[in-house]
């Protein structure tokens, strides 16, 4: 008996870290995103054809810019015989398009080193859950769900290490920034319902109030908060567009050249700002001083996340803001659903 709970204990501590180094991989993607570095290595997984990108132009072939764009274009070709396959003509036929028309970056030293180690975090990640996956294998028969759990894990990161290709490959395709951030959010997801069904503690105390009505809530916050990283990508996307446009001098100018997807967005704020000040409201009604700290926490973030939202909108999208307003929504997410959970078996006095 011993010897399973030292194992469950490491297990546990695996799977902080992973949990952190996911997290950190999301902060890194955010960066590469808002210093527009996602095409900063044309190629997956290696970067310009080598395991260790180049430190200068020099060090690549006259033509690599034809070399490279050759590559992609019959990669995305390959990807638009599969979306004819399932129906998605328009967008297969978007893709053929737009592999021919884009030409290929130059190399540029700051964002290739920013993409480069965006994607060493990813093989971090991808090694940690390995080894978990393999970890797993132990409780495979006393608790089935943590190994089937992590196996989940497991076929997930390799999942989106694909469609971390297919973003690269396609030049940041509208829709699939999208799905690499939902797959993202998922990951988390699992891997904090993996910590909890590995640890037995429970929240001390009984609450003073039905949970039944927290409970709602937290799921309906969730879905909220869901839809509204997705509307938020898809502002993003749209500013994308717009950035090429105007160009960097413009910058104050891209959220209102973004459309009324960013005013969709702006809105939507207001809604999960008015629901989670509800959930703060019975979470502090609960009595149970865990569930207290937590709604302090899970606030505090919250008016984070908004502030820096406002601080993005009225003051030009600043670079370094939009990696922390990414990470600071998938926070959030995580906390409210580790929340969700914990609360399945508090009781009311």
């Amino acid at each position: 008996m011993k010897t399973k709970r030292i194992k469950k204990e490491k297990f546990n501590r695996l799977l902080i870290i992973t949990i952190i180094a996911v997290y950190l991989l999301i902060l890194a993607g955010g960066i590469v995103r808002s210093t527009g570095s996602g095409m900063g290595c044309p190629d997956w997984p290696k970067c310009f054809g080598n395991w260790v990108p180049p430190t200068s132009e020099t060090q690549l072939p006259v033509n690599y810019q034809e070399t490279f764009a050759q590559v992609r274009v019959v990669k995305n070709f390959r990807l638009a015989g599969y979306l004819d396959f399932f129906g998605f003509t328009g967008l297969a036929e978007e893709l053929r398009s737009e592999s021919i028309a884009v030409p290929e970056a130059s190399f540029n030293l700051g964002k290739t080193w920013t993409e480069y180690v965006n994607r060493l975090l990813g093989v971090a990640v991808g090694i940690l859950i390995s080894i978990m996956a393999v970890a797993s294998v132990a409780f495979r028969k006393i608790q089935p769900a943590i190994f089937y759990g992590s196996i989940a894990a497991f076929l997930l990161v390799v999942f989106q290490g694909w469609t971390g290709s297919i973003v690269v490959s396609t030049n940041l395709l509208p829709g699939m920034i999208t799905f690499h951030m939902l797959l993202a959010a998922l990951l988390i997801c699992l891997l904090i319902y993996l910590f909890h069904r590995g640890t037995v503690d429970k929240f001390q105390g009984k609450s003073k109030t039905s949970i039944r009505p927290i409970r709602i809530v937290l799921m309906f916050s969730l879905i909220l908060l869901l839809i509204q990283i997705i509307i938020g990508t898809q502002v993003r996307e749209a500013i994308d567009i717009v950035a090429l446009q105007l160009g960097q001098i413009g910058r104050d100018q891209w959220i209102e050249n973004s459309g009324t997807i960013f005013y969709l967005h702006r809105s939507f704020s207001l809604v999960i700002l008015l629901v989670s000040g509800y959930l703060y409201v019975l979470l502090k009604r609960t009595g149970v001083p865990a569930l207290q700290i937590l709604s302090n926490i899970l606030l505090a973030f919250i008016i984070t996340e908004v502030l820096l939202g406002i601080f993005m909108a009225y003051f030009g999208i600043p670079a370094w803001i939009q990696p922390l307003h990414l990470l600071s929504a998938l926070l959030i997410l995580g906390l409210q659903y580790w929340l969700l959970l914990k609360t399945n078996n508090l009781q009311r006095t």
